[in-house]
């Protein structure tokens, strides 16, 4: 068993979010990588393809997610389920949003500027 309490070390800023760690391997996770993202109103994240299922629960706040097969709004309460492989983007909405988001440990991202596969540091 462990239990985490998130450093310094474990919260990742980017232009579009606060990402905190909450149980990824550096915290001995084997299997499940989790995380919270804080968005401010209006923030937007890059579109990008994750080679993992991911998660995305809305804890405050609401997001529009867009994919290939469209835009849906999620608001507190709503869980979105994201299949691998599929273009998206991340946008909160005019109260901001703080997100639970899980998906399987060694999951990697890609943008269109960047076909590279490279791992989220929030998630390792």
């Amino acid at each position: 068993m462990h239990v985490v309490t998130p450093a310094p070390v474990d919260v990742i800023t980017t232009p579009n979010a606060v990402m905190t760690r909450r149980a990824t391997p550096a915290h001995g996770a084997g299997e499940t990588a989790v995380w919270t993202a804080r968005m401010a109103a209006g923030a937007q994240g890059p579109v990008h393809q994750v080679d993992r299922e991911q998660i995305w629960c809305v804890l405050t706040g609401s997001i529009t997610v867009t994919t290939d097969a469209g835009e849906e709004r999620a608001v507190l309460g709503q869980t979105v389920v994201l299949p691998p492989g599929e273009d998206r983007r991340i946008t909160a909405g005019e109260q901001g949003a703080e997100l639970l988001v899980c998906m399987p440990v060694a999951g990697r991202v890609s943008t269109p500027d960047d076909p590279r596969l490279r791992p989220l540091p929030w998630a390792a």
